[in-house]
């Protein structure tokens, strides 16, 4: 991956199995979204209570119905999560200060992984040095706090 941005998608679309009958604009129920995306219906409801992002249209009985959107949100996070290796509170900090719509933009739709990853970037000048993706940022002040500690750990012993 480019240390200096997330992947970008080319395409926005989600896909469902091709016997899906339904349009690509259609709804989805929480057991479809769960099938297409490998994921347990508790777990989808557990991220709606941590992304605000995530809003299914609820009927009557607490029936789901996700909009492409939400579905496009979910897939994101949870590539994010899964594959990228970033926290719940981390892509809560990355929606909060880029929100949704730049996540939907930011990782590949299923099929497009090979097609879609940016090629390694050249090296940046000398007035973009000074600029960390978010990525870089969490991982430099993961090592920051690391090395306070052992700086803790060394003083405690005298060294």
């Amino acid at each position: 991956m480019n240390e200096g941005s997330l992947s970008v998608s080319t395409e926005s679309n989600v896909a469902f199995s091709t016997g899906d009958v339904k349009s690509p604009t259609a709804f989805r129920t929480i057991s479809e979204v769960a099938e297409r995306l490998d994921l347990p219906q508790h777990v989808l409801r557990f991220w709606e209570s941590k992304f605000q992002q995530i809003r299914p249209l609820k009927r009557g009985g607490g029936r789901r119905y996700y909009r492409p959107e939400d579905v496009r949100i979910i897939h994101d996070i949870k590539d994010l999560l899964y594959n990228q290796g970033f926290t719940i509170r981390g892509v809560q900090k990355l929606l909060r200060e880029k929100g949704a719509s730049a996540l939907v933009r930011s990782v590949p739709a299923p099929g497009m992984m090979e097609t879609a990853r940016p090629k390694a970037a050249a090296k940046p000048s000398r007035a973009t040095t000074n600029e960390l993706s978010f990525d870089r940022r969490q991982e430099m002040e993961g090592l920051l706090a690391e090395l306070k500690s052992i700086r803790r750990i060394l003083q405690k012993n005298g060294i």
